[in-house]
């Protein structure tokens, strides 16, 4: 739950620093074809400023309500059912995508996009770590760190492999009723519930499938999406004694297939629409949907979320 509620604060600083420098929004949101050093320069000072700002924030508002520790690392590998982890690769990808996206709006070469750019969401969310390490309530995670890394390589790969990203990680989140059990940890209210309940997340791998047959006549926006999800959590690794609501058997993990829409891929020469595709192509579009869970229940949705 923290990985996506540092994503959501990193990701309302993107879209504050890509729309607020400018009256002449259309010209600015314009990539460059060459490296203008005033955009470039603009790109890291904001980033620089806005990430340190944010983990300051995190500091005060977050970190000092809790007891320090000597820093240290714990194994919550098997926590939540994962569902953390595929958070951190989820975020760390997609800061990692917009850091490379202002990048090439700034006019930057593609290796400056790939160094630079590209791995700002490990950068990012490894400091959160350390900070992590510091706290006696949590501890820093190798499970967190290789996650955020997969997360950068996900990107890095397919922009060295493809030149283009056909594999992007999504989310989707619908109500649980499992968060009224234990409203502290995981929401007491509906904006919390969706950064903090794991039993209402949904991680999706939304593949494109043009660019896998760029010869057919399948529509370039139309996507496939994989999907993970789990519920029955109302902790880490074992259920509250609570066997008259929650009792054990309900930890389940559930897998989801569905149809999705590639934002990125619809043409448009509105610079306004195409930095707003970006900005929300990280949400799977709601779609008939197929699930089915680790004991082998099935379900279909004609539309899920």
């Amino acid at each position: 739950m923290k990985s996506i509620r540092y994503f959501l604060s990193f990701l309302l600083l993107i879209f504050v620093q890509e729309i607020g420098f400018s009256q002449n929004i259309r010209s600015f949101l314009e990539p460059a074809d060459t490296l203008q050093i005033p955009r470039r320069n603009l790109v890291i000072g904001s980033e620089l400023v806005l990430g340190t700002s944010t983990l300051i924030g995190l500091g005060t508002v977050w970190y000092d309500d809790y007891p320090k520790s000597d820093f240290h690392f714990i194994n919550d590998n098997a926590e939540w059912l994962q569902m953390d982890k595929v958070g951190h690769v989820f975020s760390s990808y997609h800061i990692g995508r917009f850091g490379a996206e202002l990048l090439q709006w700034s006019g930057a070469n593609k290796k400056s996009q790939l160094v630079y750019g590209a791995t700002l969401g490990f950068a990012f969310l490894t400091v959160v770590e350390v900070f992590d390490g510091y706290s006696a309530e949590w501890g820093a995670s190798w499970g967190d760190v290789i996650a955020n890394a997969s997360g950068t390589a996900l990107y890095v790969s397919q922009e060295l492999l493809w030149k283009e990203q056909r594999i992007i990680p999504k989310f989707s989140f619908h109500y649980s009723p499992y968060a009224a059990a234990r409203p502290a940890v995981l929401g007491s209210t509906r904006s919390e519930q969706i950064l903090k309940d794991y039993n209402g997340q949904t991680y999706w791998l939304s593949v494109n499938m043009h660019s896998f047959a760029k010869a057919s006549k399948i529509p370039k926006w139309l996507n496939v999406a994989a999907g993970y999800g789990a519920e029955g959590m109302i902790t880490g690794k074992d259920q509250l004694v609570n066997t008259v609501f929650f009792p054990e058997k309900t930890r389940i993990r559930q897998f989801y297939l569905s149809f999705d829409i590639d934002l990125s891929k619809i043409e448009t020469k509105s610079n306004t629409l195409k930095t707003l595709f970006s900005i929300f192509n990280t949400i799977k579009i709601p779609a008939p949907t197929f699930e089915i869970n680790e004991r082998g229940k099935a379900n279909w949705y004609l539309f899920y979320f």
